[in-house]
């Protein structure tokens, strides 16, 4: 009958087949390192290791390995104990030798054992992340002569962290250096809110709101902006995050309130992505225009958590098109309305009133020969003149336009024969002041007024007011003297 194991068989077969990497070493030169650092009078140890890294490598060096187990064999890819042994400078080498000073350090500091997280390499080739738990082995305190070393094989975990690191770094990178701007923001609270309403059995959401315009206040407060970029501080002028975030109240106010009543309502209705023109503020309080996109994350709907907002900044490009708008209903020398614009209003006041409507006629005298005498640079300066005198005559919804080289027209809805003259009136005076402002070359201005009673009129008293424009051009070149085709 075969005799028992002895307690030594059992850990010889518990040391070799051992699911981790195992090593037995001898500690005690390293012991004696020790002693003759403190001998020369060191005592931190970290500072001294730093200041001479010729002493992690001489700690390296004192280490003598008695024993490895198979598994360590399989990890170093190594065929047997002598050959990893010769190969150790292979194995212990570049970014271990930092993370070994946390081993020292412990070891210094007199406790039995230690744990260190670092780097080592197989015999072929392969960087092996590895966590490493040492302990001095119970009777050994005194003289470090057997110490149990274990190697756990992380590099799968640490390379896997490195991936997600570098992916949220990645991601990071993108969020922070966006073209656009991002928000990220919580809406949870809103959900709730809304959620409330609903439970209360409201079905008009936007009569609700109408009713009790307070709610949108109080959604507005309950907004939660966790993150934003760069480009976002740039956009609203601000130094810093942190100066931005208390300063919403002016960011968002005004005409935001009604956007945002929108948008709530299109989240009423289950539009968890959304577009839509804003106007913001920025810290300067100039008004931006926005195109903002809106979308409560797909994982996060149940709760409105997080949610992504991008604002692009449409300023320019509004400008532009009221630029563009002015220029298509404007004439740009006078500033008055263009003709492309009088003949609409001539339409819309003949299809829709409101009647009476009066016409003036107007016409700039002597423009021809200040041109051809002065040039046409102080001809445009009598036409700009001209604008300036109109402009301040008239108020909404009076129209003054330029509809041609020299000639003017003011059409006026609800206005009779009376209201008329006092415009004509009106006008003679402003010209009187305006001649006062500018001396030297006189404005002169002949004027013809006629009244349509009804819209199949309009067309009539447009014709009568130009003859009676005439007329007075004729009485004031006869009065100078002069024949009307010269001025």
């Amino acid at each position: 009958m075969p005799s028992a194991p002895s307690l030594s068989t059992d850990f010889e077969h518990m040391f070799e087949l051992a699911p981790v990497s195992l090593w037995l070493e001898d500690y005690s030169t390293v012991q004696r390192l020790f002693q003759q650092w403190r001998s020369a009078g060191v005592v931190d140890v970290v500072q001294h290791l730093r200041r001479h890294p010729e002493c992690i490598q001489a700690f390296g060096a004192g280490i003598r390995l008695l024993r490895v187990n198979r598994r360590t064999l399989e990890l170093f890819a190594a065929p047997d104990q002598a050959t990893l042994e010769a190969s150790l400078g292979q194995v212990f080498r570049g970014d271990m030798y930092e993370s070994a000073i946390a081993e020292i350090e412990q070891l210094w500091n007199g406790e039995p054992e230690f744990a260190n997280q670092t780097v080592n390499y197989a015999l072929d080739g392969r960087r092996l992340d590895v966590r490493i738990r040492g302990r001095i082995l119970p009777g050994y305190e005194e003289c470090w002569s057997r110490v149990l070393v274990s190697l756990e094989d992380v590099t799968e975990q640490v390379q896997s962290r490195r991936r997600l690191q570098r992916s949220e770094d990645y991601a990071r990178g993108l969020f922070e250096h966006s073209p656009v701007s991002l928000w990220v923001e919580d809406f949870s609270v809103v959900k709730r809110l809304l959620d409330e309403v609903r439970a209360q059995g409201i079905c008009d959401f936007r009569t609700f709101l109408k009713v009790h315009p307070e709610f949108v206040e109080r959604c507005m407060r309950e907004i939660r902006v966790a993150d934003i970029n760069q480009l976002t501080l740039s956009m609203f002028g601000a130094s810093s995050k942190q100066v931005l975030l208390a300063s919403l109240d002016r960011v968002f106010r005004g005409e935001m309130r009604e956007s945002f009543a929108e948008q709530l309502i299109d989240l009423w209705d289950g539009k968890l992505v959304q577009q839509r023109e804003v106007v913001n503020y920025n810290l300067a309080g100039e008004p931006l225009h926005i195109h903002m996109q809106f979308a409560v994350l797909e994982e996060r709907r149940h709760d409105w958590g997080m949610v992504l907002v991008s604002l692009v900044d449409i300023t320019a490009r509004k400008k532009a098109e009221a630029y563009l708008e002015y220029l298509g209903k404007h004439d740009v020398l006078t500033g008055l309305r263009n003709r492309a614009y009088y003949v609409e209003e001539l339409n819309r006041l003949t299809r829709k009133g409101p009647l009476p409507v009066a016409v003036i006629a107007i016409d700039l005298n002597g423009l021809k020969v200040v041109n051809d005498e002065q040039g046409h640079a102080a001809g445009d300066a009598m036409l700009r003149r001209t604008g300036e005198v109109l402009a301040k005559a008239v108020d909404a919804p009076t129209c003054a336009a330029r509809i041609g080289g020299d000639e003017f027209c003011v059409l006026m809805p609800m206005t009779d024969e009376r209201g008329a003259q006092a415009m004509v009136d009106r006008i003679a005076s402003l010209q009187e002041l305006n001649n006062q402002f500018y001396p030297g070359q006189a404005l002169s201005l002949s004027m013809g007024v006629a009244v349509a009673l009804s819209g199949d009129q309009i067309e009539a008293a447009v014709n009568q007011a130009d003859q009676a424009m005439y007329a007075e051009k004729s009485r004031y070149y006869a009065a100078l003297g002069r024949n009307r085709r010269h001025g």
